[in-house]
């Protein structure tokens, strides 16, 4: 980092705007394997929260890659690049008062830490969007897996590049067993009952 770069703190507080809006501002970070259902369910969610009276917002890993972090491949140099500044945008989002929702697989659970680090306590909730590989692979709505069996795409979460589960998720969604409105139904209880929402809310 250069030495000519200073830091401006704003002259409103993250506490300030989220007072003024009348919710906490947080990360829902969603991870798991492609085609587990976590853009599905992250703005089914996003929509939920919505009605509700709570900007959320969602930012998908396809849609980051067309603009913010198009020119990187999925190396995995590149794959923490890309959480890295996610990461930062999410950050950004939460001191602006704001509930993001990160819908990427995000393979490695030391990238998901590092995000957890920079922001405040509580103020990350890990969510996992479990499925296992065979049905991941059945659903393969994008038929990126199909590709990825022939050789036509390199490096593929869960086919020749690793995914590594979180440890200690706060929230764990099975979407084997769940269905989008359940899915969701038990996210929006967990933000309840952890009071990042009103109780009335859920």
């Amino acid at each position: 980092m250069s030495i000519n770069i200073t830091w401006h703190e704003s002259s409103i507080t993250k506490v300030e705007r989220q007072k003024r809006n009348g919710y906490k501002s947080f990360i829902l970070w969603f991870t798991g394997l492609s085609g587990s259902g976590k853009s599905t369910i992250a703005n089914s969610l996003a929509k939920t929260l919505f009605h509700k009276g709570i900007q959320a917002y969602v930012l998908d890993g396809d849609n980051i890659r067309h603009g913010l972090n198009r020119d990187l491949g999925f190396s995995d140099d590149d794959r923490k690049e890309n959480i890295r500044r996610i990461g930062e945008v999410s950050k950004l989002f939460v001191d602006s008062g704001q509930v993001v929702i990160t819908a990427f697989i995000s393979p490695f659970q030391e990238d998901r830490d590092l995000v957890r680090q920079i922001v405040e306590k509580g103020e990350f909730i890990e969510v996992y969007i479990k499925c296992s590989l065979k049905s991941c692979e059945q659903r393969d709505p994008k038929g990126l897996y199909k590709r990825a069996r022939n050789g036509e795409i390199k490096q593929f979460t869960g086919i020749d590049a690793p995914y590594e589960p979180p440890l200690n998720p706060e929230i764990e969604v099975d979407t084997e067993q769940l269905s989008v409105e359940e899915s969701v139904r038990k996210i929006v209880n967990y933000l309840s009952e952890h009071q990042y929402i009103e109780k009335g809310e859920s």
